[in-house]
């Protein structure tokens, strides 16, 4: 039905259950989310309460047994046991994509590829470039690279039926090819002392599970089970835990021939929900614990969070818009006919939203054990705040200014 603004009065017969989940079920709650789980932790952080939640935060919990035996504070737990699992959900979207998705083909990967390229060079260019007399501060390089889907997703979903269907498929391959550079820079750049025993142990696991994809087994769990022991041997290997849930995910079969089962989808919409309203919250949780009392524009004057801040806020908005452009202008790739160069430039903003991916990739940057005066986790947090903030407002603002609703129409309910 078609609702229209009468249809916004209070309803005393509206089931809350029932609304409860819709809400869920609509693309902006687990941004939502997001953003209730990080106000939460900077106000237990900067309250009297601060003593519990470090407590929480710094809290031992241990898995396994004889050999296989994990010690882990409820941190590390959320940034190297659930952010892996939120990386095969990530990795299961990609391979479906590149499969049957808006990313099958060369001509439908070009457009976002491009741009994402140029919203990852840009902005780690803008950081050293502030950064360049700190040798040590460069290793965060990549923290202004990243893009926070679901934060992203749900400011585009904001903006409702006035959104083109080809903008918001813009925005979500472009996103998806952004956390996959992500991967890539964790997997060859933020890693330690490589053990050569446990990764030849993760790739004997890695062809075992590939040799139950060619031989047609679609019993998911046999994949999760081989899952675990290949986290585990990455845990141990040097090479950070979440490139496990993006090999994994290499190995699950999109479908089983003469059945056309496709245990991909089952595990992808299975855990798409935890990942997005437990996992993600979690780590926002965890990790947001902001200092209130650095969080100032005078922050910015350390080169740190302001290399990050610019290269979230401009770097983005300039590598993407910039790079699109060029390779239009070249022939390299074409805009769909019903988006211009204003609307990328819109997207581009909201692409500067690292927020959580940021936060991620700065644990990585910046270990707990690097906190010096000049930069470190804390410094650069009120970097990853502001950039991210004032990204979304000018995305949302610049998006709300131009596009037009199709209709009268304020929302669409089936």
């Amino acid at each position: 039905m078609i609702i229209n603004k009468d249809t916004f009065k209070f309803n005393p017969n509206i089931n809350p259950a029932k609304f409860l989940w819709k809400f869920l079920k609509t693309e902006s709650a687990s941004g939502v989310l997001l953003i209730i789980s990080s106000i939460l932790a900077i106000m237990l952080a900067n309250s009297e309460l601060s003593s519990y939640y470090y407590s929480l935060k710094n809290s031992y919990i241990s898995i396994g047994f004889n050999d296989f035996y994990i010690k882990e504070t409820a941190h590390h737990f959320v940034n190297d046991g659930l952010m892996a699992i939120f990386f095969l959900v990530i990795g299961l979207e990609l391979k479906r994509e590149m499969i049957s998705g808006q990313l099958s083909s060369v001509k439908k990967v070009l457009l976002p590829g491009v741009a994402a390229v140029g919203g990852m060079a840009i902005p780690a260019l803008v950081y050293l470039y502030i950064n360049l007399d700190n040798p040590l501060a460069t290793s965060g390089w990549a923290i202004p690279t990243a893009t926070d889907i679901a934060f992203s997703l749900a400011v585009l979903a904001v903006l409702g039926t006035r959104v083109p269907i080809s903008l918001k498929i813009f925005l979500l391959s472009l996103a998806i090819i952004d956390d996959l550079g992500a991967v890539l820079v964790i997997a060859l750049y933020y890693t330690s002392d490589i053990s050569t025993g446990y990764l030849l142990s993760a790739f004997g696991v890695f062809m075992i599970l590939m040799w139950l994809n060619f031989n047609n087994v679609k019993n998911v769990s046999i994949y999760l089970i081989g899952g675990l022991f290949l986290w585990y041997c990455i845990l141990h290997s040097g090479i950070h835990t979440t490139i496990a849930g993006v090999i994994l995910a290499a190995t699950i079969p999109f479908t089983i021939k003469e059945t056309n089962i496709s245990p991909l989808r089952f595990l992808e919409e299975k855990l798409h929900t935890f990942s997005g309203f437990i996992i993600l919250p979690l780590f926002a949780f965890f990790n947001a614990d902001i200092d209130l009392d650095s969080l100032s524009f005078k922050s910015l004057s350390n080169p740190v969070p302001l290399g990050i801040m610019l290269g979230l806020l401009i770097g983005k908005p300039v590598g993407i818009t910039l790079i699109t452009y060029l390779s239009v202008k070249i022939k390299l790739c074409s805009l769909p006919k019903e988006l211009n160069y204003y609307d990328i430039l819109g997207v581009s903003f909201l692409c500067g939203i690292g927020f959580t991916m940021s936060l991620f990739i700065n644990t990585l940057a910046f270990p707990e054990s690097i906190n010096a005066v000049s930069f470190g986790q804390e410094y650069s947090k009120s970097g990853i705040f502001f950039g991210s903030i004032l990204s979304g407002i000018l995305g949302y603002v610049l998006l709300r200014l131009k596009l037009k609703p199709k209709s009268n129409e304020i929302l669409e309910n089936e």
